[in-house]
């Protein structure tokens, strides 16, 4: 099966003007001795320029909306779980806080961007991005990209980069609804429109999502007698992106996203020791608004390509815990933006770039900083083979100071063999937050404004090979992380100082096999070392092996088809409210399957099987997962 979207002004709010044509689950892998003159998948996050997978050294995989609503995934928790290199931790059903670990690093280690917005949340005492919030229904594209990228990205992007790239609207209106329901009290609706009209091009999309029962709390740590609550979650989101072409070579463009979320669910009674679930639920109320405006100007015969954009953030969250006040967290980011790509020859380009962000915590504190940035990059191609992207960055943090990072990754590829080799080396950093900086809990723990940034250097090596004229291609990556001045609590326990240090290291694999058209299949494995180098101990949450297998089947024009296996070995993890520190957590295997079936071009019937086999596992220890899940729906496009 081969998918496509129309890539719009990539850098920014966007510059490319070409059809992109790729396999399900693309992963630096369309073999041109296949097939020379066919479309190539462009990605835009690993150098910042819209660049053809194959020519890339980086690791990074590339999931589209096609991809999503074949496998029925409705929020993005759901479509990292299968990702390679990633483990999904969600503290329960639907709506729980949701963490990513990338390739054994922290879960505050990786960027996030929403059509270029920094979506992380100042005011988190980590500034963590809860990827337990984000619905999937205006996602046009996921591009992972693995491995240290402070060299471009700046702070956070220790683990690597995950850029969500939404729908954008062109020709006629088009306008979709559908409504799902199913296990859990589930209730979804979603609704779209999109096009253009002379210059203007549209695209607004709502989705509601409602899951009113879902089982959490094992039983067996609840006191004697007590009742299990089950988790309620309710999410609304609305977005857009909005674009008007002045000229032929000079366009304005508008995003936006707005989303509420109302969660219940069940604490920690601290008054016992240990801490059993609460008998009352606890109440989590979150608003974020997202939004980014740009001007994108062409010049020179293409050979300058400026965006210059202006970015607001502000989430905001309202706790209410049993015999406890209402808390409330409100963390606001303005950030200014230039970045402009200039072709020095038909092989070479620069890229440069400009940044000016304040963080604002609102509630509980006060507090603010400012980060000014500048950035080059240079990607080359030399002879056939031969392709690079170098690149450096310097960060000035108003509270330490200056940060210098850099990353070079060339890689060697034959159209002939369809052989890759591939290679990069990197480094990233992590800046102290404002809750670190600032916020204290006097008299047991005080902030340390003279903190200094978190760092790492990182390596991996690959090679990639395609067989039978592009029926099948396997690849293999090792990587490294060395991570140093890893922010803790200090040896008095009564704040924080940079003296952690650790190592992650591992090897990602993956076979694609398309023996037909109609069909694909794809398998994905990960192992992963991550150890506390200062404690010699694994780190918490890392299982060592990870594999998913996905097959997609067009058994019809009407009909399709999908099943994917996900299975996740043990890991060390502590119980739920940490009073044992470390224990051995079980692995899991679930199997999800689903299928679609177009009535007509207007009106498809769709179902979904999550958890075929009903497995019961915690993932962390002391959440249960949820169980079966059975879901139908109906689906409109006209």
């Amino acid at each position: 099966m081969t998918t496509g979207l129309t890539v719009r002004r990539a850098l920014g709010s966007a510059a490319l003007l070409v059809y992109v044509a790729f396999p399900a689950w693309s992963d630096t892998g369309l073999d041109r001795a296949a097939d020379a003159d066919a479309p190539q998948t462009i990605v835009i996050t690993a150098t910042r320029i819209p660049t053809p997978e194959l020519d890339l050294a980086s690791s990074v995989t590339v999931v589209t909306a096609e991809e999503i609503a074949a496998r029925q995934e409705r929020t993005f928790a759901e479509v990292l779980k299968n990702i390679p290199g990633l483990n999904v931790v969600q503290q329960g059903g639907p709506g729980a806080e949701t963490s990513v670990f990338m390739r054994g690093t922290n879960s505050n280690h990786t960027k996030v961007l929403v059509d270029g917005i920094d979506v992380s949340d100042p005011s988190n005492a980590n500034a963590a991005f809860d990827f337990g919030q984000l619905l999937t229904q205006d996602i046009e594209r996921v591009e992972v990209l693995r491995g240290p990228q402070s060299g471009l990205y700046g702070s956070d992007a220790i683990g690597g980069v995950i850029s969500v790239i939404t729908k954008a609207g062109s020709g006629p209106m088009k306008l979709s609804a559908s409504v799902e329901g199913g296990t859990f009290d589930s209730f979804n609706q979603t609704a779209g429109a999109s096009g253009s009209q002379g210059a203007f091009h549209y695209s607004a999309n709502v989705a509601h999502l409602h899951a009113g029962a879902t089982p959490v709390t094992p039983l067996d740590v609840l006191a004697p007698g007590e009742h299990r609550n089950a988790d309620y979650y309710d999410n609304f989101t609305v977005s857009s992106k909005l674009g008007f072409d002045v000229t032929p070579d000079f366009d304005l463009g508008l995003v936006a996203r707005y989303t509420n979320t109302h969660l219940r669910y069940t604490g920690e009674d601290y008054s016992t020791f240990p801490a059993v679930p609460a008998a009352q639920q606890s109440a989590s109320n979150t608003d974020e608004y997202y939004g980014r405006a740009t001007a994108h100007l062409v010049s020179l015969d293409g050979g300058l390509n400026q965006t210059l954009g202006v970015a607001y953030t502000r989430n905001q969250t309202a706790t209410l815990q049993p015999q406890t006040a209402e808390s409330l967290n409100s963390g606001e980011r303005v950030k200014l933006e230039w970045q402009g790509a200039i072709r020095v020859s038909s092989a070479q380009s620069v890229l440069l770039g400009l940044e000016d962000a304040r963080d604002t915590i609102r509630a509980p504190i006060s507090a603010s900083i400012r980060i000014a940035s500048a950035y080059a990059e240079l990607q080359s191609q030399l002879g056939a083979h031969w392709f690079s992207a170098l690149n450096a960055r310097y960060d000035d943090n108003g509270r330490f100071g200056g940060k210098v990072t850099y990353r070079i990754a060339p890689t060697w590829v034959s159209s002939e063999s369809g052989t890759k080799l591939k290679a990069s080396v990197g480094t990233g950093f992590k800046a102290p937050t404002l809750s670190e900086l600032f916020q204290s809990f006097p008299p047991f723990f005080f902030a340390n404004p003279d903190l200094k940034p978190e760092s790492s250097v990182g390596y991996d090596l690959g090679i990639e090979q395609g067989f039978g004229g592009g029926l099948v291609r396997i690849g293999t990556t090792g990587f490294y992380n060395r991570i140093r001045d890893l922010i803790t609590t200090d040896v008095t326990g009564t704040t924080y100082a940079n003296v952690g240090r650790a190592s992650t290291d591992g090897v990602e694999g993956f076979v694609a096999y398309q023996p037909v058209k109609q069909l694909t299949l794809r398998l994905d494995y990960t192992y992963t070392e991550a150890t506390d180098d200062v404690l010699h101990e694994e780190l918490l949450r890392r299982p060592k092996h990870k594999g998913n297998l996905n097959a997609t089947w067009q058994a019809t024009q009407a009909l399709l088809l999908n099943a994917s296996v996900l299975t996740v070995s043990a890991w060390v993890d502590g119980n739920r409210d940490f009073s044992i520190p470390r224990l051995d957590a079980p692995g899991y295997t679930t199997v999800n399957l689903a299928a679609s079936f177009d009535l007509s071009q207007q009106f498809a019937v769709f179902g979904r099987i999550d958890n075929l086999f009903d497995r019961r596992y915690q993932n962390p220890v002391g959440f249960l997962q949820p169980g079966i899940g059975v879901f139908a729906g109906i689906r409109a496009k006209l």
